[in-house]
Formats: C-alpha cells, structure tokens, sequence
C-alpha cells in the first residue's frame, strides 16, 4: 500500500516542477530582449564635453558634480578653484549621417569648446549651431559623413508602462545601457511650462544629460534632460524631452538659427474644483484668464479676463499647462480658432497669433482653504473705498480695497490693500462699483457655494477661488 502512495507523491511533485519552470519560461519571455537594439543603436549616440574659462573665485573645493546641480538643483551655487576651467559632460546622438548632434542645452551652455568622442574613440571638435533654453535642446555639428544615426520615434504612441532603454555617459561611463518603464507623459515641471516631459524610472545620472531614450523598436522618443532628486544621484524620477519637441528645434535651428514660437498675450491660471464650480463649469478643465495683454491677439479677439479657455485649433486644454504648449507650437501669424466659457456658455474666437516674447509670469495664486470664516461676512473680508493712492497706483476707480482679512479670506492668502476688481458667481461675472455693492454680493453668497474673486495685488492679477464650509 506504500508503493501507490509514493508514486503519487512523486507524480505531484514532478507536475509541479513543470508548473514551475513554464511560469519561469513565461515571466522570462515577457521581459523585452535589449542586446540586439544596443548593438544596432549604440554608435549613435556619443559623449559630449564643453569647456569653459570661468571667472576666478575663492574656494577650497570643487564639487565634482556641480555641473549637474546647476541644471537639476538651480539654487546649488557652483564654486570653482581659482581661475580653473569649468567642464561640462554629458551626451547626444547623430541625427544626420553628416555630422549634426542633438544633445541638452545646458551640457553645451557658455562653451568655449565642446568635444564629442565617438564609440569608436574618436574626438572631434564640435561647433554650436543654436541652443534654445526654453525646450533644453541644441544642435552641434561635427566635420564627419556617413555616420551612423538613430531613426525617430512617436512619442505620441509611448503607453505609461511601455518598456524604454537609455544610453549614454553617467559619470563619464560612455556608452552605459539603462532601461525602464514610461511612468507619465505630458508631465509639467517648474518653470518648464513649454515641454510635456516623458516622465521614467530609468536610471539616469549626471553625464546622462542629452542621451537618447529610446523605444523597444530601437527608435529615439526621446532625449534624457532632468531628474528629481535630493542628492543629485537617481531616485527614480527621469524627465525626457519629447523627440518631436526636440526635432522641430532642431530643425528651425538648423533652418534659421533661432526657435519661433506663437503667443497670444494672455496670463492664465489653473481651473480648481472650486474655480469650476464658481464658473458653473461640469467640471475642473481649460485655462482660465486672468490677464488680457492690451493691444495683443487675445485682446483684438475680444477675449475677456474671466474666459475659460477650452480648445485651441481644436486641440483640448485640460490643464492650463496645455495652453502654452499647444500656442508655442503655432507658426506666428496663423490665423486660430479658441473655444472659451464666457458667463455660461460656449463660444468660438478667432485670432492671429503673434510671435513669442518674454512675458510676465503666471502670477503665483494663493491657495484656498475650507474654513470657518470669522468677519463681517461669510467671506471673512473688510473692505473699503479705494484711496487717492491706490487709485494711481491701480490706475482704477472701480473695485474695492481690502482693509481686513479674516478666516477664510485669510486663509486663501488675501491681504489688506488688495484690490477686488470683480467677482464670478454661478458662472456669472459682477464688477464692484462701491462696498455697499460688495456686500450685497457677499452677503447673498450661500454656505457650500464657491465664489471666485478678480484680485489686483501689486502689477498682477488673478482669480482666488472661496469655498464657504456647509456648516454654520
């Protein structure tokens, strides 16, 4: 009675270990082959030195990575040795047979030379063509023909989870392979409003900068820029510029030696739940104006401060950040279509969009708070008369001036000589004549109601949204 015992035991046993080992041939058929795409993508992609005179300086030390905190960390101050050289390290890929190279333009920024060293260990001297700051993209050129390239990519047929592969010189190890997961796309960063970043968790280090990341087919999709980190080392958050970004720099670079982009003069700010419900928006979507430049495209369209803007040449603004990204792409002087939410419903506005300027930026608004608001009105705000002063000053005798700010209105950052111009209310503006007015308006608005408030606070203006608490 034993034998048939073990024999099952044995019988299970070896069932299992099949189970086993086709899982394993499973789970290892699912894992993407790299070799074969860096053996055919490799001698593209290059290391990138630039070199630059800095001026003398005291200090006892140079930190080693000081090149990649100025990009990464901006307030890390750099600190070179007396009348020593500053150099930069990084990388670039060919993109021509001969001899044109994208890579970051901060790796080549203020170079007296820049060096690129090829798989096969040579070195040539590389001239700038143009570098634009705003995308964090240049273009260098090397005296060399027919050398290898890399092909384009889509990034628009990227997947959050898609599998991609970086290559380039972390730390002056050339050619070091990494790979990963696409994370996020269209990912906004701090002052970078004009790049949907491909976010990754690649591994991606200092002398990384510039470096291809590429796609499965061994396509370029994007070009490796920044990181988040407190250490200047990875931590699991890599920021790609997108290929097709960097190929229309590229080429206007190429073409014309400088970057154009299209403008439209206006100053926008961010749709929160509670500004959508205060604009009798469905829901928190499009850039909502707080600004119209006088005498600019925005402004000869008959946009009005207060607009929501939803579409742009029929491309959707979900986020504000969409915006600036979707007009900075517009040739200047194409005639545009907008779609805006004006006081409760859609309309179409037509313009011609101007060529790209410095512009003020968005100013910071302050954040709303639920809270209990203590002061003569569920706002929790004093207001008064504007002075003699402040009418200079706001050039405007409208509006009313904040004498106090209590609770709620305090919480949302509000602040005594604050200007309201206006106020927008189940979708429907109402501009401020007198404070008696003003407090008619606050007076009527209803507990779990959002209002939001056109506030002039210095040369800037935007809306602060105000949420009042459903209990009493």
């Amino acid at each position: 009675m034993l034998q048939p015992v073990k024999f099952m035991k044995a019988w299970r046993f070896a069932l299992l270990l099949v189970v086993l080992c086709a899982a394993t041939v499973s789970t290892a058929r699912d894992l993407p082959e790299l070799a074969d795409l860096v053996d055919r993508s490799a001698a593209a992609v290059v290391n990138v030195s630039s070199e630059q005179l800095r001026p003398r300086a005291k200090s006892d030390a140079r930190d080693p990575m000081q090149d990649w905190f100025r990009r990464f960390m901006p307030k890390h101050p750099q600190i070179p040795r007396d009348g020593e050289e500053g150099d930069s390290m990084g990388s670039g890929f060919i993109v021509s047979a001969d001899g044109y190279i994208l890579t970051n333009a901060h790796v080549v920024e203020d170079a007296d030379e820049i060096v690129v060293r090829l798989t096969d260990k040579r070195e040539f001297r590389a001239r700038l063509i143009g570098a634009d700051r705003r995308s964090d993209v240049a273009v260098i050129k090397i005296d060399a023909t027919g050398l290898p390239k890399v092909p384009i990519g889509d990034p628009g047929k990227l997947r959050v989870g898609d599998w991609v592969v970086a290559i380039g010189s972390p730390f002056g190890f050339d050619h070091t392979v990494t790979a990963g997961i696409v994370s996020a796309k269209g990912r906004s960063l701090p002052d970078e409003s004009l790049v949907p970043f491909i976010q990754t968790d690649v591994a991606i280090n200092p002398g990384n900068s510039g470096g291809p990341l590429f796609n499965l087919k061994g396509e370029v999709v994007g070009i490796n820029s920044q990181i988040y980190s407190e250490t200047g080392g990875f931590m699991g958050l890599s920021f790609a510029i997108p290929i097709d970004v960097a190929m229309d720099v590229h080429n206007q670079l190429r073409s014309s030696g400088k970057v154009t982009r299209g403008r439209i003069g206006v100053v926008i700010q961010e749709v929160t739940k509670d500004v959508a419900d205060s604009f009798a928006l469905k829901a928190p979507q499009g850039a909502l104006v707080s600004e119209v430049e006088k005498g600019g495209p925005a402004d000869k369209a008959g946009v009005a401060i207060g607009d929501v803007i939803l579409r742009f040449d029929g491309k959707p603004v979900n986020a504000s950040s969409d915006l600036p990204r979707i007009v900075s792409g517009t040739r200047p002087g194409a005639r545009s279509s907008m779609q805006v939410w004006r006081k409760g419903a859609i309309r179409d506005v037509a313009l011609v969009v101007d060529e790209f300027a410095e512009e003020s930026p968005t100013p910071k608004k302050p954040q709303s708070k639920r809270v209990e608001p203590v002061g003569s009105n569920r706002l929790g705000l004093v207001v008064g008369p504007l002075t003699s002063e402040q009418k200079r000053h706001f050039k405007s005798d409208g509006g009313v001036a904040i004498k106090d700010a209590k609770g709620l209105a305090a919480r949302a950052q509000l602040q005594g000589g604050d200007l309201i111009v206006s106020a927008t209310r189940k979708g429907l503006p109402v501009e401020f004549r007198n404070v008696e007015q003003f407090n008619r308006f606050a007076a009527a608005v209803e507990r779990g109601e959002s209002v939001s408030l056109l506030v002039k606070r210095g040369d800037t203006q935007s809306f602060v949204s105000l949420r009042v608490p459903d209990l009493p």
